[in-house]
């Protein structure tokens, strides 16, 4: 009894330090930077979690605990299918084959954001953006087109379609697995609010942009080296992401078909492993695993829960998703995406179908709020600027805004129409 008094006295003293460290934390994430250092968020994220194990008491043990592992093998999965598929130029290939249909720039914003969204909803976005913005920026610049609004349409499509299933984006896969949803069930209600939300961007961006189409900007090249396509390992990688979605319908463990496919091609006579692990994003695994810690360690002292009941008292009740997909939305422009999920995740039961949803969809739609709202967006504009292109806070938010409202206000009108 006295063992277990001193413990929990203990972890009480602790609690104030462990609340401070994820404040400085978050700071930080938000800030995107440390004065005198060169850390980026990912760093900021490892030194809080050191710092949690340092000052705030937390042993290996808690660490191993804390952290979801299930969720790290499938975004590891992914990764690595996502990286195949990128050295079978299969990326170049589909981003070239939009860039064709340039005389009718409606149908191209249409069909580049459907693409966009399509392959976002199965395939890491991010990657996604990567490679179309350099061959479709370089491809509207030979067309004299202006490809801000493009590009931003590109960004925007992503984070919708990244919506879209429980594998687009790291912060669904990690909600669908600690909710333990069903691949379809997700899939079947989000397809309503997603495609409201592309039929809403698509149509406020071509109403904004239609009249500052033409580019003063002189053309370039397109990428340095574009991959070459290989027919035969792209048809590899797409039957074999088809067999993995197909088998998300089946009773068995996303994680480990995700792992299944990833040793298939790790096992090529065509790739190097080391070269598709150079396009597996460490840093994202890495920050998820800090976050775990540092988020489960502040769960650990109550003062989450704590402050969960005085919003409700207040009046704004996190439980209500409508009000959970609002606070998802402005605290990932607050502190990105995926620092927002983690944190909210550990205080709301994503047990509960519509509140895992409401979180998964508010993350992805809030993401287009604004240009720091979505790490898509930043690979987007630095994209661009290596070939002249500079897309602005404002000229991100001018279409970002209005798109963003739309889609929160369609999730907040389905929610109600589905309850």
């Amino acid at each position: 009894m006295t063992g277990a008094i001193a413990a929990l006295s203990a972890g009480f003293h602790r609690a104030p330090v462990i609340a401070g460290i994820l404040a400085l934390t978050y700071a930080g994430i938000a800030a995107g930077r440390i004065p005198g250092l060169k850390l980026n968020r990912t760093g900021i994220a490892l030194l809080g979690a050191i710092a949690m194990m340092v000052f705030g008491g937390v042993t290996t043990a808690n660490v191993v605990s804390y952290i979801n592992w299930p969720t790290l093998f499938l975004l590891f999965g992914f990764f690595v299918i996502s990286a195949q598929l990128r050295l079978s130029g299969f990326y170049d290939r589909v981003a070239g084959a939009i860039s064709r249909r340039l005389d009718h720039p409606a149908i191209f914003l249409l069909v580049l954001m459907l693409v966009t969204a399509g392959l976002s909803a199965f395939l890491n976005h991010d990657i996604v953006c990567y490679v179309f913005t350099p061959i479709v920026g370089a491809a509207l610049l030979r067309q004299r087109l202006n490809p801000v609004p493009f590009l931003i349409a590109l960004a925007i499509a992503s984070n919708i379609g990244a919506g879209a299933t429980l594998v687009g984006n790291p912060q669904n896969m990690m909600i669908g697995q600690m909710g333990g949803l069903g691949f379809g069930h997700y899939l079947l209600w989000s397809s309503g609010p997603v495609i409201f939300a592309l039929a809403a961007a698509y149509g406020i961006i071509w109403m904004l942009s239609r009249s500052h189409l033409q580019s003063a900007l002189p053309a370039e090249a397109g990428p340095d080296q574009p991959v070459p396509f290989n027919r035969t390992h792209t048809i590899k990688g797409i039957v074999i992401l088809g067999l993995v979605v197909g088998l998300f319908f089946a009773p068995v463990p996303t994680e480990v078909v995700a792992l299944a496919a990833a040793g298939i091609h790790l096992a090529s006579p065509k790739f190097r492993t080391e070269d598709l692990l150079k396009l597996v994003d460490w840093p994202i695994l890495i920050l998820f695993m800090a976050l775990f810690v540092i988020t489960g360690a502040f769960q650990s002292t109550g003062y989450g829960d704590q402050a969960v009941q005085w919003l409700a008292h207040g009046g704004f009740d996190l439980h209500l998703p409508r009000n959970l997909a609002l606070a998802t939305a402005v605290l990932s422009n607050l502190i990105s995406n995926s620092p927002a999920v983690m944190l909210l995740i550990k205080f709301v039961d994503v047990a509960q179908p519509v509140t895992a949803y409401a979180l998964a969809l508010g993350n992805s739609f809030g993401g287009s709020l604004i240009l720091i709202g979505s790490v898509s967006n930043l690979i987007v504009v630095q994209q661009a600027r290596e070939f002249g292109v500079h897309i602005s806070f404002r000229d991100f938010a001018r279409l970002g805004v209005p798109v963003t409202l739309a889609a929160l206000g369609g999730l907040i009108g389905w929610m109600a129409v589905m309850r």
